[in-house]
């Protein structure tokens, strides 16, 4: 037989395998031959058993090869090249159906059964009717009666069980299902298997809400395309699958959920979050190495500003210029003592940032880079949380990883960079801020200024992430009758409630005080030639608004009078002051608002607003 028109030998065997073109990526020579075809239904469909001379699987053409079979092109016992497809299992049973997807015509037909055994045969037993021990009539020259070996066909559930029979649990798995890209996952899909590593794991967490106790973690998964997405584990879940998940490794995930992300705790680029509960199955996929390791989104150290108050976690690369000792610190919320370490990095931005380790990164991660400090290593370190101590500072979380000299383009070119020029530098750090327009540890009062009507024009300004401006704005009323402060206990500031008897309950701290403190917490209107706004403020820089702290306001309150209380609250308005502010969105009653907080305030200094007004207005002559 021609051997361009011959099947692939092992080809049923491979498709049993590899249920989908999807599974392992390359499609090899797949040519098989159709017996028994027939038509499905109205004829649009064509079913066929297909066959490699030696195993055999149920088959159904594409629905656009049906005009080959009506032409004649395609016949019984024809050969056609699968180029894609996919196998279902056959409810009721362990069969499989090959679905082809794609084929091409390779013969119309040959004239017999490929058999690919027939070279391997015994030679033929010959009967003679003596044999049989049965009185024949014996013909002249009759040929003898010849009877081949009996040849076992197997079903495709019999090939897959003996597949199975020595595969791993993540390989019978990976051989059932097909594998879906985390790209085409939504939250109304059915059953679907992803293969995905965990480049993030976060620690195992405790709760205490309304509804009682329990406990949570969630891990970052990427797939082979670098697409990620967070799952979320609580409670029995939690317990089950934190032992099970390592960081690095690379799993089979099945029977989860999906649902759109929360944008505002969202730590990954996907619309959508996963939830898997104590059914969810997962496998280790051993001897997986082609998914990507971590996704990195750095941001540079001079644009972290932007970031300061928000929820969103970012990811830094940069070079190391100094590293603390351990030290130890009283965790206020258990009373617990952890370990921290203060490193300062800097890259090419000319700016160099604090940024505080916990836990194992700073006492086993913190003290190798110690020992080799003195060679300028390149780190890249993900999911940073961002906040405004000592200006921009940033801290780990749980979740965080650390990377020593990674072989990444962008540390590569920072350590070619420093080596060049970054060593002999000026560097500065990003929260230093200059002047009392400065105050306050944000980005300064002069960058992303904008009038009030900027704001309040656009009701989804913050929709996805905060958003930061300064404005230069008068304070034009405080409501006198509004909840101007809350009970605050003294150790963490958390709001306190009466205790039965006598004294304050921290629910935070779990004690009961004899006294508190009172915080403020209010609102105000401000106005600017172009509109006004309410704003929040808090009670640091509330205390600076109002000149007093919220302590000595409640006393003249009590102590002289609503007048004066009053009084004091109007010295407070008509008074220009810079803010840098946040506009985030929240819910109220079912509707969503914008909502307008002060991160930093400064009282205006004239000399600087002239100088910057200046400058606005060399900018409008020189277009």
């Amino acid at each position: 037989m021609d051997a361009a028109k011959s099947v692939t030998p092992g080809a049923v065997s491979h498709i049993l395998a590899h249920p989908s073109t999807g599974s392992d990526g390359a499609v090899p020579d797949l040519v098989v031959q159709a017996l028994d075809l027939k038509s499905i239904g109205t004829g649009s469909r064509f079913s066929f058993m297909a066959t490699d001379g030696k195993d055999k699987i149920k088959a159904m053409l594409p629905t656009n090869f049906a005009s080959e079979v009506h032409s004649g092109n395609l016949k019984n016992l024809g050969l056609i090249r699968i180029l894609d497809y996919t196998c279902n299992l056959v409810k009721g049973n362990n069969d499989k159906v090959l679905i082809v997807v794609k084929c091409e015509l390779v013969c119309q037909a040959l004239d017999t059964e490929i058999n690919g055994e027939a070279k391997k045969e015994d030679p033929p037993i010959v009967l003679k009717p003596k044999d049989e021990g049965v009185v024949v009539a014996e013909q002249a020259n009759a040929p003898p009666l010849v009877m081949k070996p009996k040849q076992e066909v197997k079903s495709a559930s019999q090939i897959v069980n003996e597949q199975r029979g020595n595969a791993a649990p993540a390989a019978r798995l990976s051989m059932t299902r097909r594998v879906h890209p985390l790209i085409t996952l939504n939250p109304y899909q059915g059953n679907w298997v992803i293969k995905v590593r965990v480049t993030s794991k976060g620690n195992l967490r405790t709760y205490r809400n309304a509804r009682g106790e329990g406990c949570v973690f969630n891990v970052e998964l990427t797939d082979e395309d670098g697409t990620q997405i967070q799952a979320t584990m609580f409670n029995e879940a939690a317990k089950k699958f934190y032992p099970i998940f390592e960081l690095g490794k690379v799993y089979y995930v099945s029977k989860g959920s999906l649902r759109i992300a929360n944008k505002q705790f969202k730590t990954v680029q996907n619309d959508y979050e996963m939830s898997l509960n104590e059914n969810a199955i997962i496998e280790e996929a051993e001897g997986e190495t082609f998914i990507p390791q971590v996704q990195y989104n750095f941001v540079k150290i001079d644009q972290l500003g932007s970031y300061v108050g928000g929820r969103e976690l970012v990811d830094i690369v940069g070079v190391v210029q100094s590293v603390s000792p351990t030290l130890s610190v009283r965790r206020k919320i258990d009373n617990e003592t952890i370990p921290k370490r203060d490193i300062v990095l800097a890259d090419d931005s000319g700016k160099t940032v604090n940024i505080s380790l916990w836990n194992d990164l700073a006492t086993m991660t913190g003290q190798e880079l110690l020992d080799m400090v003195d060679s300028s290593p390149v780190v890249a370190i993900k999911s940073l949380k961002v906040s405004h101590f000592q200006g921009v500072s940033l801290s780990t979380i749980g979740k965080s990883t650390l990377a020593i000299n990674p072989d990444l383009p962008e540390a590569q070119n920072l350590k070619s960079w420093y080596d060049s020029e970054g060593k002999d530098t000026s560097l500065a750090p990003v929260g230093a801020e200059m002047g009392a327009a400065r105050a306050g540890g944000l980005k300064s009062m002069y960058s992303d200024r904008v009038f009030l009507s900027h704001i309040t024009s656009d009701p989804a300004m913050g929709q996805e992430k905060p958003v930061f401006f300064s404005l230069n704005a008068i304070i034009s009323h405080i409501k006198p009758d509004q909840n101007m402060w809350y009970r605050a206990c003294k150790t963490c500031n958390k709001k306190v409630t009466e205790a039965f008897g006598s004294g304050y309950w921290c629910e935070q701290c779990q004690k009961n005080d004899s006294e508190c403190s009172l915080r403020y917490i209010m609102v105000l209107k401000v106005s600017d030639p172009t509109g006004e706004a309410w704003v929040s403020v808090f009670n640091e820089h509330a205390e600076k608004i109002i000149g007093c702290s919220a302590d000595e306001l409640d006393r003249i309150r009590k102590e002289e009078g609503e007048d004066s209380y009053v009084l004091k609250l109007k010295e407070a308005t008509w008074v220009p002051h810079l803010f840098r502010v946040s506009v985030t969105q929240h819910e109220y009653m079912n509707e969503k608002r914008q909502r307008i907080t002060v991160r930093s305030e400064a009282p205006v200094d004239y000399a600087a607003e002239s100088k910057y007004l200046l400058e606005e207005i060399a900018k409008i002559t020189a277009c």
